[in-house]
């Protein structure tokens, strides 16, 4: 056993070392890793970034697309044979059709491989062909990211920190009572350890649904193949790790820990590991929209999510002795097309407010960070209504569950970011000086000249700072 894991550590190495000098010298890939928490727009915003890099007409603020160095875009089968392919062809379907519809969200990790030809600039340029750069974007669970932040923790530092912070949430109101019924020391009974695995796994459904982050363990959300297994059937127990031999919270820790042996680590091994651009994506008019805690919730998550990467600069061996680094991390406020353009200066500060710890951290580390608010497919138009003798900036829109056309006016954003987040610090539960609302809009029929990809809002900026510099 010790050979083995002795003979594929050193096979990995080698495979670093192979990826990194064909990678230098020969075709350079990009892997961007793309993640967001639950209705926060993944898969669109992949599939309109893959549609306008492959038709640029709408892309300016991507510098190589605007000097035309760009010469042609193409796609190829992703590198990671085990990996599913991201279901690009039926996104765009889904989005371009004669009746438009959202896409299936994600619910497990699929990769693609956009190839560009790119001219090369600047004097020596007339000396040089294109060289071909390959992006693989790599499309995870928001929630399977926030699992890396459990590799640090104890099962006995996990339940007081969950329990703590769910004991006056109504939504956890039904574990809870269970939890308080069930004899912690008792002997294991597979029953009553499902019991409370699965009204854990209900609550964790309902506070995603009410606007909450941090809802651990991710595959608890999407298990997928794991569903009904051991590793997925725990729950947080109160104690303090003097458990009696075979007690049902003593079996839950053991779970607890070969959770995190394997599920977490495998993916951050395989998968996450090898990201050296990232983009994470939130949906923060949600968050306004669901109240203060919500607000809260999200601020502490964006800082837990940052704690998972590794940001800094890349050397020639970073590849190979420690791994990559996440060099540049995006943080987007999605959605920006629910809100009149006079509002995304404030929608952007508050992005930066709620993630200014995070940002901190990764620029002292040495990666670049930025905010900006964006929207992957614009699904409304603009307009100025009159209202109380005051001009109001609205979107109009179909609404997604009734298909009605609407014309929609959220509220006002403050310009100051601590008009919302200093309630949400103090523990407020509703807003006292702001009604602010969000609306669901389905996407709107297109008519795309050739040339154009889908109509957005900032997507050619967010590429320009996640891979501009390597075109």
């Amino acid at each position: 056993m010790v050979i083995s894991q002795i003979a594929d550590g050193i096979w990995r190495q080698v495979e670093a070392v192979q990826d990194t000098v064909s990678e230098t010298f020969f075709e350079p890939v990009i892997r961007l890793g793309v993640t967001g928490l639950a209705r926060s727009g993944k898969t669109v915003f992949i599939t309109s970034l893959v549609a306008n890099l492959m038709d640029r007409g709408r892309m300016p603020g991507l510098v190589a697309a605007s000097e035309g160095r760009i010469e042609a875009a193409f796609l190829q089968p992703q590198p990671d044979d085990t990996v599913p392919r991201f279901d690009y062809e039926s996104h765009l379907g889904a989005l371009t059709g004669p009746q438009p519809s959202w896409p299936d969200s994600t619910r497990a990790i699929s990769e693609l491989r956009l190839s560009l030809r790119v001219r090369p600039k600047g004097m020596l340029s007339g000396l040089q062909g294109p060289r071909t750069i390959h992006l693989d974007i790599v499309d995870y669970p928001g929630e399977w990211l926030l699992d890396l932040g459990l590799l640090d923790l104890t099962y006995d530092a996990w339940c007081a920190q969950t329990l703590a912070r769910i004991a006056d949430r109504p939504s956890a109101q039904g574990y809870l009572t269970l939890m308080a019924d069930t004899d912690a020391q008792a002997e294991l009974d597979e029953t009553k350890a499902k019991a409370l695995a699965a009204s854990y796994a209900a609550y964790l459904q309902e506070a995603r649904a009410q606007g909450f982050s941090d809802c651990t363990p991710g595959r608890f959300l999407l298990p997928g193949d794991l569903a009904g297994s051991p590793v997925l059937t725990f729950a947080p127990l109160p104690g303090d790790g003097a458990d009696a031999r075979k007690s049902l919270r003593r079996e839950m820790a053991r779970r607890f820990e070969a959770y995190k042996r394997e599920v977490v680590k495998p993916f951050f091994r395989d998968h996450f590991a090898r990201i050296d651009r990232q983009v994470v994506l939130v949906d923060a008019l949600g968050a306004i929209n669901a109240g203060p805690p919500a607000i809260e919730d999200l601020r502490a998550a964006m800082s837990e999510i940052l704690g998972a990467f590794r940001p800094g600069r890349n050397g020639f061996l970073s590849g190979v002795l420690r791994g990559k680094r996440v060099e540049r991390i995006l943080f987007a406020a999605t959605k920006a097309d629910h809100l009149h353009h006079t509002q995304h200066k404030q929608l952007t500060a508050i992005m930066e407010a709620l993630t200014r710890d995070a940002r901190d951290r990764a620029r002292f580390a040495g990666a670049q960070t930025q905010a900006l608010a964006i929207a992957s497919l614009r699904a409304t138009t603009e307009e100025m209504v009159t209202h109380e003798g005051a001009a109001l900036g609205v979107v109009r829109g179909t609404l997604l569950d009734t298909g009605k056309q609407a014309a929609f006016y959220p509220g006002d954003l403050p310009e100051d970011p601590n008009v919302l987040l200093a309630p949400a610090r103090a523990g407020a539960t509703s807003w006292l000086d702001g009604d602010y609302r969000v609306m669901r809009f389905a996407p709107s029929p297109l008519k795309l000249r050739p040339g154009d990809g889908p109509p957005h809002i900032r997507l050619d900026r967010a590429a320009e700072f996640l891979f501009g510099d390597r075109l």
